[in-house]
């Protein structure tokens, strides 16, 4: 796959076309228009869409394209050529600065958005994996235009409750602020999150809770201390791709169990653990990503049967739990509610629903795993804020989130089907339809990652099916979110792709 696939490079045109220089401009997402400006056309270079040596776009040029006064251009060039990403000739214009090791050293010291490493040249091919993904998720606003993104738009979420929460913790005594926390984690909240359990029917003291820095730090914190390099972790396939390869890394063996409709294949679940004979087996059972289907009570069942008799540990990562109506509107079996703690390591968070910047998550499990993760987590980084979880609990004890999280799903719910139907007339075939959670997972009928690599051109972020899986094969299939996909740019870009 390579960019002249569908852009010609500036340097060869000669021309540079101002509307593929930065993604849609928006007046709503907070981020000022020479922000939006430069991180757009910095992350092209930095991808190398931009060649070195590139003419870039007149002043009034770009202005009249964008719908941005020339002052705004100005501006937007200037730093861009602060920060060593452009150069200005004077009499010609501006051109794409050479990349060398000592601008990418500068660029980071001006406090720009750290350059990525030199792809090799667009010719030779461009890899798509996780890092570039996660990267372009980290740098690409407004939200509208990463349909291939994990979370909600910012405004579907409630900023101001955050805010309030945050505000209330600042007015507590100073002292109380200014230490460590607690290993374990703050005290009041984990009492909030022992009653949050008991609403799942999973049984936990405050003693089997332990607080991290999300769902990411749990995986990792419960990998170190049950697996040593060699031994075998399972995880679905598709799955979130982040974990493939923090486990990798660990020396651990990633094997993927097919995720049917209603859970893994039981078949094959049962004939890999015999050979492989793995030590952790890390399950979404409600609302899976990437497809937001959930775990039938028959194989809920059956996996437990087989981590009993095969002695492994499931690790049950449940962070869409509040995307879910629950069990009295649609049927929701917890694997930790079955099991009550023994043989399931339970992980759940608040960066999907309340704000993924507080990055407090938790794990449930027995009193004596809970105090080896403690132990751990306090080696690694002694503790997790104080002042997030504060916020957290204040959040959750002042009764406010509950409604926050129905009117969310309720929200959920008013796109779902619209955009399904949409994405159905576009050319994307839809197997199943989860009637809950955010994620599609939707069949192109051709290599997603030559699709996701055409739309980043276009400023547009797709998640292609290849990342989900541990094998990283090429792959038909994509992640949608229906809360991103609400820009019309994204729906002119699939139908002219995928030919309706």
């Amino acid at each position: 796959m390579t960019n002249t696939q569908t852009t010609a490079s500036p340097a060869r045109a000669g021309k540079a076309q101002p509307t593929a220089l930065v993604a849609l401009l928006s007046r709503e997402s907070g981020e000022s228009l020479i922000d939006q400006i430069v991180r757009s056309v910095a992350a092209r270079i930095d991808d190398r869409v931009l060649r070195g040596g590139a003419r870039m776009p007149s002043i009034r040029q770009f202005a009249g394209a964008q719908g941005v006064s020339c002052f705004t251009v100005v501006a937007s060039y200037d730093k861009l050529v602060a920060r060593g990403y452009l150069e200005s000739r004077r009499g010609a214009g501006f051109y794409v600065r050479e990349r060398s090791p000592l601008n990418a050293d500068q660029r980071s010291a001006a406090g720009a958005v750290e350059a990525a490493p030199a792809w090799p040249d667009a010719d030779a091919g461009k890899a798509i994996d996780v890092v570039w993904l996660i990267r372009n998720m980290f740098r690409q606003t407004p939200y509208q235009q990463m349909p291939g993104s994990g979370v909600l738009p910012n405004e579907w979420l409630d900023g101001q409750t955050v805010a309030n929460a945050l505000r209330a913790v600042g007015r507590q005594n100073p002292n109380l602020l200014l230490s460590y926390g607690l290993p374990q984690g703050f005290l009041p909240l984990r009492q909030q999150l022992q009653q949050k359990l008991a609403e799942l029917e999973i049984v936990a003291a405050p003693e089997q809770i332990v607080t991290t820095a999300g769902v990411t730090q749990a995986l990792d914190l419960v990998a170190r201390e049950f697996t040593r390099p060699g031994d075998t972790i399972f995880v679905d396939d598709p799955a979130w791709f982040l974990m493939f390869g923090s486990f990798a890394a660990l020396g651990a063996k990633v094997v993927g169990i097919p995720r049917l409709g209603d859970g893994p294949d039981i078949a094959r679940l049962a004939e890999l653990a015999a050979l492989h004979q793995p030590k952790l087996y890390v399950i979404n059972s409600v609302l899976h990503n990437p497809s937001s289907t959930s775990l039938s009570a028959a194989k809920a069942f059956q996996v437990l049967r087989l981590a009993e008799q095969h002695g492994f540990t499931i690790v049950e990562d449940d962070i869409y739990c509040d995307l879910h109506p629950g069990s009295a509107v649609q049927p929701a079996t917890r694997l930790a509610a079955l099991d009550q703690l023994q043989r399931v390591i339970y992980l759940g968070g608040f960066s999907k629903t309340m704000a993924a910047n507080l990055r407090v998550g938790y794990i449930a499990t027995s009193r004596q795993w809970a105090e080896r993760l403690a132990d751990r987590k306090m080696l690694s980084t002694l503790t997790t804020s104080d002042i997030g979880e504060r916020v957290v609990y204040k959040v959750l004890s002042e009764g406010s989130y509950r409604k926050h999280a129905d009117r969310m799903r309720l929200r959920l719910d008013a796109v779902r089907a619209k955009t399904v139907r949409q994405m159905e007339r576009v050319g994307l075939t839809v197997d199943i339809v989860s009637p809950a959670g955010m994620f599609v997972w939707a069949d192109a009928g051709r290599d997603t990652n030559a699709l996701a690599e055409r739309a980043m051109a276009e400023g547009l972020l797709l998640a292609p099916g290849s990342l989900f899986s541990p094998k990283q094969l090429a792959s038909t299939r994509m992640r949608l979110n229906v809360a991103a996909m609400q820009d019309p740019a994204i729906w002119r870009f699939l139908e002219r792709e995928l030919g309706r």
